[in-house]
């Protein structure tokens, strides 16, 4: 048994903290935001302030992935999202009639996911996080920096730090505070050796708009969830209580497309695409909703093969981020969360450095390729953009990054290379991994090149622009 605090109470946070707890340790989240949980994901959605979270009222989407960790660890909290109103999705429903037949497996369920807005996310876990024995969660409380000392030669947290003089002591401290994490100032003020860290804006922008369904439904996906369309993404993703959200997603330094962050060319720009106008059918209850500026970051706590800070673990968006449009935040942070819990298993006579060592290696093979996987995926996107937007033909991909294009293209012809690409997208498996199996690159590659690319669904980069300057003019 140990004394874990937890900063951040947050998703990924107040999971860590119900997790550990249920392993039998003794754990207090201290979370920044002082407003209390509201009582229903009404409630939340409407009035519920977090400040703490820059995502709280943009697109969000459980992946799979999520779903199989709650399934696992918190089955409680799987089923309370249920009870609020959360959608259980299986993306197989949707296949394309291309695909063919899509007979059931008996492992099939591994697609399905459970998701809500974030305001219920955060809700439903909040609410389960203060029924449970061994956890504690004290809100408006504000950290401003360790307690250490030195072990075998790295600064080893003891506590923490508040702002109004108190002292928190633990055994084991975990920041979950997400993106803006204050931690790298919190170790240089330590006197401990910076982390590894690699930080770049993702470049960017994201312009989101929720609806309600008028007669209870959801809109029919006649498209995958994530559509590029020339120098645009669409995406539209359900979520709880027949509700949903579409977002375009646009390079930051594309200009003429900041406008739009106004409604009228938002929606003739979503109106303009025939396989997703039809999710604007529904009452809007929100105005065009922004956001930019968003980092792809990772840290590491080991430089040179040796730990810079011990006593400390970094979950969720504190230890990496990326960009949003792929959804895998609160997949990667459950599954980190359950790591944690069985490195403090297995490591429960381990001395500090021992168990930093052993917590990295479990990170930098179970997470960090996931991070590296999504940036590869990034950043190929923002290239082809960029490319597009300059009136060039993009390079096309090479040697194994053309495996991924050319599976998003096949698996709208092959049921095998569906549930392929499913694997890939709900974070269920990584693309090496799948990529790795007997013939199926091979079949990925035959199949793509049986199917030429389709025109994108959606207006060219002219037309695109002559949309949302008429808009803006009318």
């Amino acid at each position: 048994m140990a004394a874990i605090v937890v900063l951040g109470g947050g998703v990924c946070g107040l999971a860590t903290g119900m997790v550990l707890a249920r392993d039998g340790n003794d754990v207090l989240v201290l979370e920044r935001d002082s407003e209390p949980v509201p009582t229903s994901p009404t409630e939340a959605w409407d009035g519920w302030r977090r400040a703490g979270v820059a995502q709280f009222h943009q697109a969000h989407y459980l992946h799979p992935r999520s779903t199989r960790v709650l399934d696992a660890e918190l089955p409680d909290v799987r089923d309370a999202l249920l009870a609020a109103g959360a959608l259980r999705h299986d993306p197989l429903r949707n296949a394309p009639p291309t695909v063919g037949v899509l007979d059931r497996r008996p492992d099939d369920d591994r697609f399905v996911s459970v998701t809500a807005r974030r305001p219920t996310l955060e809700q439903v876990v909040a609410r389960s996080a203060e029924a449970e024995p061994r956890l504690r969660v004290e809100r408006g409380v504000q950290v401003e920096g360790l307690a250490t000392r030195q072990v075998d030669g790295a600064a080893h947290v003891t506590g923490v730090h508040t702002t109004t003089g108190r002292r928190v002591d633990a055994d084991l401290v975990v920041d979950a505070t997400g993106r803006r994490s204050p931690l790298p100032a919190w170790l240089q003020a330590a006197g401990a050796r910076p982390p590894q860290t690699e930080a770049t804006d993702s470049g960017f922008t994201y312009y989101t708009r929720f609806f309600r369904s008028r007669s209870g439904g959801l809109p029919p996906m006649r498209a995958s969830m994530q559509t590029h369309v020339g120098t645009f993404s669409l995406l539209t993703l359900p979520g709880d209580c027949g509700t949903w959200s579409i977002t375009l997603v646009v390079d930051s330094h594309d200009r003429p497309l900041k406008e739009l962050r106004h409604e009228d060319a938002w929606t003739a720009v979503v109106a303009a695409c025939p396989r997703h106008a039809h999710w604007l059918d529904g009452e809007p209850i929100t105005g065009v909703l922004s956001m930019s500026g968003v980092l792809d970051r990772w840290t590491r706590a080991v430089v040179d093969g040796a730990p810079v800070v011990t006593g400390l673990v970094a979950v969720g968006d504190a230890w990496s981020c990326t960009n949003p449009s792929l959804g895998r935040g609160i997949s990667m942070g459950l599954m980190q969360v359950a790591c944690l819990r069985d490195v403090l298993r297995d490591g429960v006579d381990d001395g500090p450095q021992e168990f930093a060592e052993r917590w990295d290696d479990r990170v930098e093979s179970a997470l960090t390729p996931w991070y590296r996987a999504t940036l590869a995926v990034d950043r190929a996107r923002l290239a082809e953009v960029r490319a597009l937007r300059e009136g060039q033909t993009p390079a096309p991909p090479e040697g194994r990054a053309a495996l991924g294009p050319a599976l998003g293209r096949a698996a709208a012809h092959d049921a095998e290379l569906f549930r392929a690409m499913l694997e890939i997208a709900g974070c269920l498996a990584l693309p090496p991994e799948v990529f790795s199996r007997p013939g199926l690159a091979e079949r990925v590659m035959r199949v793509a090149g049986e199917h030429p690319p389709d025109a994108p669904p959606g207006p060219d980069r002219d037309q695109l622009l002559r949309l949302v300057a008429g808009a803006t003019a009318s």
